[in-house]
């Protein structure tokens, strides 16, 4: 006997004989659990296909990110999709576990920050490009720790004698930082007013920086990494 074939029931986006709090419940369940299961941020455009053609997506988000408000995590708009992520306030609590030792933004010295500020404002750019925006050195041991930990990547070869690397930001980049794009770094204008190419450390500066971009500045500048770290053998000369 041969078996019976069966197609899988349409999915239901409009739950039309749902009331209309129902029909809303079921819209944000669906949503917070396909960006709970997603391990990058989720596109707007796939969250549109949970929902109904009547569905308000940022008042349904907004909704969520309400009701998580006493929780330790929440939902965020990052490199272009929606996100959990634990809030920063965790983050050394859980750095502190077994296991969960890069928990959260990587921990950088002022001369790393700095570094990875420019190349966010100037990519593509080379590493000499950014020894002279920074005021001093920017060694390839920095260009390695900021590639080992997924914020920047070789661009294309700058037109220069040599053609060395040009340096850009990842999607990784994005991610850490909590920014939807490049678009929501904060004013240049306003961080070189407030010294970030100078070439002294300044504990005003680091604090700002800090604030602006939500990441803990960990060692001195001049400070070697935590760990001795294998550098990947494409970087510039």
């Amino acid at each position: 006997m041969s078996r019976r074939s069966s197609s899988p029931a349409a999915f239901d986006r409009e739950l039309a004989e749902l009331p209309e709090a129902l029909r809303w419940r079921e819209w944000m369940g669906r949503v917070e659990a396909a960006i709970f299961a997603s391990p990058t941020p989720v596109p707007r455009e796939t969250l549109a296909q949970l929902v109904g053609a009547a569905c308000r997506l940022d008042d349904l988000l907004a909704d969520i990110d309400a009701e998580l408000r006493p929780r330790p995590y929440e939902i965020v708009r990052v490199a272009g999709g929606w996100q959990f992520r634990t809030r920063p306030r965790h983050a050394a609590a859980l750095r502190a576990l077994d296991g969960a030792k890069h928990v959260g933004a990587p921990e950088f010295t002022r001369l790393e920050m700095i570094a990875l500020s420019a190349i966010a404002y100037l990519q593509p750019v080379t590493r000499a490009d950014l020894s002279r925006f920074a005021g001093r050195e920017i060694s390839r041991d920095v260009i390695g720790r900021l590639k080992s930990c997924g914020v920047i990547d070789a661009g294309p070869r700058a037109p220069a004698p040599g053609a060395p690397i040009a340096w850009v930001t990842t999607k990784r980049f994005l991610e850490i930082f909590a920014l939807d794009s490049l678009r929501d770094l904060p004013d240049l204008e306003a961080l070189e007013a407030g010294g970030l190419t100078r070439s002294e450390p300044d504990e005003d500066v680091d604090a700002a920086l800090d604030d602006m971009l939500g990441v803990d500045i960990g060692a001195e500048a001049d400070d070697e990494p935590a760990e001795n770290e294998l550098y990947e053998p494409d970087i510039e000369a």
